[in-house]
């Protein structure tokens, strides 16, 4: 058993991809049309078993939850094999940080922002 996806409200699905691929170096797994108008957009870190599900919100509730899915707190956590290049290229792109980076008994850490308002922990070595 594992986690396959995890849902990431979005207010527009390009922008999304584009910062998921172009920003994170996700990969596109899955584009795909439906009747009703949405699209089954998966994004995932190359290799990982588990994606985002980028999910277009839909009326007042889902709109206003568009980055605050964790209550204002950390709810996404990207662990990375390079810290300072994953650093980098976050800061290349002007994602905004909102803390750190910083050493952690578990590792370092910095905290950022994604195109929906969510806050992420990226973490590494």
């Amino acid at each position: 058993m594992h986690v396959g996806l995890v849902a990431v409200l979005v207010g527009e699905y390009d922008p999304a991809i584009a910062f998921y691929t172009d920003v994170l170096g996700f990969e596109l797994v899955e584009d795909t049309p439906r009747p009703d108008g949405k699209r089954w957009v998966v994004v995932r870190p190359p290799g990982a078993r588990t994606g985002v599900l980028l999910a277009r919100a839909e009326g007042e509730r889902q709109q206003a939850a568009i980055g605050a899915q964790a209550g204002g707190r950390v709810g996404f956590f990207l662990q990375t094999d390079d810290f300072d290049a994953s650093l980098a290229r976050l800061r290349a792109a002007g994602v905004e940080i909102v803390d750190g980076p910083r050493s952690e008994p578990y590792g370092r850490v910095v905290v950022f922002v994604d195109i929906a308002g969510n806050k992420w922990d990226l973490l590494g070595d």
